[in-house]
């Protein structure tokens, strides 16, 4: 077997999980924290990505990416590297494919707890971000974790975008879930059983650790 594809789909979930958490959280403040007219729009365009078909956020993507958008172009200006079939490009489109697992379970999560806790903060004089971080956040890190673990897992599966925004190249954009369908083409079917196995495994165990937190947190909150 050739590990090569696992450790890209490592690679593309952990930085993608990292970026969301970068820019999941204060997406997650702005749409807790303030009423303003485009809001539902907003809260709709982050959750596209669970409705719409990945061939088609991927065709689009791929448009975005190609050298004479302004985007491609930008991309060059700044570090002299393509979008389209490269690892750089398939951590944007994983990025934008996983937004809405990382920020719905977070954004239900805070809506769920009562107003009491932000009233209090903002009686004691803290501010919108000051009371987000420290007190609504740490209320609702069963919720970021699960973010975690889920923009962490959905990204290791993804197979659309991906194949659609960066190909099958050997060693740049060709992932474990692309490399199971190469076996399957090849009739390969061994080989598939054993890279499917291994994503099935991964993914099974994130989750139960997932739920076992959960239990934990919930019985200390009894």
């Amino acid at each position: 077997m050739d590990w090569l594809p696992f450790w890209l789909s490592i690679k593309l979930a952990f930085f993608t999980t990292l970026l969301l958490l970068g820019l999941g959280l204060p997406l997650v403040y702005v749409l807790h924290s303030y009423e303003f007219r485009l809001r539902s729009l907003l809260k709709a365009v982050v959750s596209l990505p669970l409705v719409l078909p990945p061939t088609v956020l991927g065709y689009y993507l791929l448009l975005a990416f190609q050298r004479d958008s302004w985007l491609g172009e930008l991309s060059f200006a700044l570090f002299d590297q393509s979008l389209a079939f490269s690892f750089p490009g398939l951590v944007l489109g994983s990025v934008i494919f996983s937004l809405p697992f990382m920020v719905n379970p977070v954004l239900s999560a805070l809506e769920g707890l009562p107003p009491v806790y932000a009233e209090a903060a903002y009686t004691l004089g803290k501010s919108r971000w000051t009371t987000f971080r420290r007190v609504l956040l740490p209320n609702a890190r069963a919720a970021v974790l699960v973010g975690i673990v889920m923009t962490f897992a959905h990204t290791l599966g993804e197979f659309g975008v991906i194949l659609m925004i960066g190909g099958n190249i050997p060693g740049e954009t060709r992932v474990a879930s692309i490399e199971i369908y190469n076996q399957v083409e090849a009739m390969q079917y061994r080989y598939a059983d054993r890279y499917a196995i291994i994503l099935l495994m991964f993914s099974l165990l994130l989750l139960v650790l997932v739920y076992v937190f959960q239990g934990r947190s919930q019985a200390r909150t009894l």
